[in-house]
């Protein structure tokens, strides 16, 4: 629950930001002065894209949570069975051991969301968050009767 908050709380402190610079970039195009309305216009243009980035992110973290609830209705969220180091990281021969068994899961049913979500996770254990990434997008489509891409 504490990840959600903070979520929320950067989130709105960012939307904030993205209207200030907005309020900036239409200042600056009412200057009337050239170098003044392109920095406005690109001032304007930013919280446009910085909201584009946050909706998406937004909306991929809800997709993931929604199959991380139906996959524990199910039981069949993946058990931390994790080695620790005495600092609580986790060790990285513990992680490659249980990657290595969730890939050759997921080589088995490709077509199975849940696998690539139980791959996705632990590709994050292993550090490899672009690759979890995916794996949880290609999890999603699967999810959702989307075709995935190879």
């Amino acid at each position: 629950m504490g990840g959600k908050i903070t979520y929320v709380f950067l989130s709105t402190v960012l939307v904030v930001v993205f209207g200030v610079v907005a309020m900036e970039g239409v200042l600056l195009l009412l200057t009337g002065e050239p170098a003044a309305m392109g920095m406005g216009a690109v001032a304007f243009l930013l919280p446009l894209v910085g909201g584009w980035f946050l909706w998406k992110n937004t909306r991929f973290a809800r997709r993931a949570s929604r199959l991380a609830a139906e996959l524990e209705a199910e039981g069949g969220l993946p058990v931390d069975e994790l080695k620790r180091t005495a600092g609580g990281r986790i060790d990285r021969d513990s992680a490659d051991e249980v990657f290595a068994r969730r890939k050759a899961e997921t080589e088995d049913s490709p077509e199975d969301w849940r696998c690539w979500f139980r791959l996705a996770v632990a590709y994050h254990d292993a550090r490899d968050t672009p690759r979890a990434r995916k794996a949880m997008q290609r999890a999603i489509a699967l999810h959702e009767g989307r075709p995935v891409s190879a």
